[in-house]
């Protein structure tokens, strides 16, 4: 089987505008023994890597995005940054500013000639002391506020949103609820290994093969929450905590101090496959067939394909945003990492 025939749906009409016949990415080629979403996974996660960007000026800088809410991004500016496109890189699911993946995707920004923004998520990477709230999976009201004062205040001209699993569901989600309305500033987004559909992604991640992924994270949400109510006492209770042993639960502990009603309230409105086909910024969404934890079958939703503002690529390999590939002469391994900064490059 030839590489390419790898994908699902990789052609580049479904992308409006010139960069249909422009962003043609290369196909995804993984080692022969990570032709599995666990492993691939595990690999994506674990393998050693060197980040320059750490060693690089930056500036810390906090969003007011609500009252007594605070988030913090590290900032990597270009000389002459509002002639600069500018790439904001959005974690997954207990990640930080600091995740690898985060990390590789600024770095590669950086050195293609954009601003880098590296936003911690609400309450993530030791900010649980900038806000009273929590984060959650369909949160956009802090990216609303920081792309609104990136246009106004600095006068970026050109905005890109990169997210990863949960910060891609957010990103789409944004994107779709600005409809028609998105700022022109905002050019593009790329969502790698996103959670389109919540209810789908709890049924799958509590199997059993995919339950080593549901006790690290639920080991990591409980720790985070445990500091939470340390910090704010009267505001949560960590009562039952002990006792939740599935994602769901946990979800359904947490719903209401997240303002849903449950765990199935939180799951219909959080999911970004709602908000697709409002979607009118160029986007391109990045998932493995082989997640281990996210489903494919959401992705084969007709909004996808009929969606003019939407290209998908599918490949049949590459885990939970992971993708590490071939190595190739012109770039790393981390193949999604590459074609993320490709299309902003493009669009």
């Amino acid at each position: 089987m030839a590489l390419c025939e790898q994908y699902s749906f990789d052609s580049p009409h479904h992308l409006i505008g010139t960069v249909a016949s422009r962003f043609a990415p290369r196909c995804f080629a993984p080692p022969c023994a990570l032709r599995n979403g666990h492993v691939m996974a595990i690999i994506g996660s674990f393998w050693p890597r060197h980040f320059r960007i750490l060693s690089w000026p930056c500036e810390a800088r906090e969003f007011k995005t609500e009252p007594g809410v605070r988030v913090l991004a590290y900032c990597h500016w270009q000389s002459h940054r509002r002639k600069r496109p500018t790439v904001i890189v959005i974690h997954g699911l207990e990640g930080s500013a600091n995740s690898r993946y985060v990390l590789g995707t600024a770095e590669k920004a950086f050195q293609a000639g954009f601003n880098v923004l590296r936003l911690n998520v609400r309450n993530c990477g030791g900010t649980e002391q900038l806000t009273p709230t929590l984060y959650h999976v369909g949160l956009t009201e802090d990216l609303y506020h920081i792309t609104e004062e990136l246009i106004e205040r600095d006068h970026l001209p050109d905005l890109y949103l990169i997210g990863f699993s949960i910060g891609g569901n957010q990103a789409l989600k944004f994107a779709g609820e600005l409809g028609p309305a998105v700022p022109p500033q905002l050019r593009g987004v790329c969502a790698i290994s996103p959670p389109i559909e919540l209810s789908a992604c709890s049924q799958t991640i509590s199997r059993w093969e995919s339950r080593a992924y549901e006790i690290y994270f639920l080991r990591s949400l409980k720790a985070t929450m445990r500091r939470k109510q340390r910090l704010f006492a009267d505001l949560y209770s960590a009562d039952g905590l002990e006792q939740v042993r599935r994602m769901a639960d946990f979800d359904n502990l947490i719903a209401p101090y997240l303002g849903f009603r449950d765990a199935p309230d939180y799951y219909t409105r959080a999911s970004s496959l709602p908000y697709l086909s409002r979607v009118r910024v160029p986007s391109l969404i990045i998932h493995a067939q082989d997640d281990p934890f996210i489903p494919f079958a959401p992705f084969t939703d007709p909004v996808i394909a009929t969606n003019p503002y939407l290209l998908l690529v599918a490949p049949r390999y590459g885990g939970h945003v992971a993708f590490w590939g071939r190595p190739q002469a012109d770039e790393d391994r981390h193949w999604a990492e590459n074609r993320a900064v490709e299309f902003c490059a493009l669009v």
